[in-house]
């Protein structure tokens, strides 16, 4: 599977990284099994999965107030993203 990665475009012409570097191997360390070294690669990979799993939940089956579990979590995805990618760049 590693061989099939992209490469981060980002670290390759500026030099650092991006908000999603690392989410391809932390999808990579959850088919593995090490859920813990998942979220230490990339914090946002559970609040993401869970998001893109209620996202097509509600596609094939609409529940009341998805909208506002589906914002919710919209919301902790991207403050994840957003605090882990500054705790990143200022370590």
């Amino acid at each position: 599977m590693e061989n099939y990665m992209l490469p981060c475009l980002n670290k390759k012409l500026f030099g650092f990284e991006c908000m999603g570097c690392g989410i391809q191997r932390s999808v990579q360390l959850i088919f593995q099994g090490e859920f813990l070294e998942a979220f230490y690669m990339y914090p946002a990979i559970y609040s993401l999965i869970a998001l893109f799993f209620t996202i097509g939940l509600n596609i094939f089956f609409k529940f009341k107030n998805s909208n506002i579990v589906i914002g919710a979590l919209a919301i902790l995805s991207v403050a994840t993203i957003v605090i882990s990618y500054i705790i990143k760049i200022t370590l």
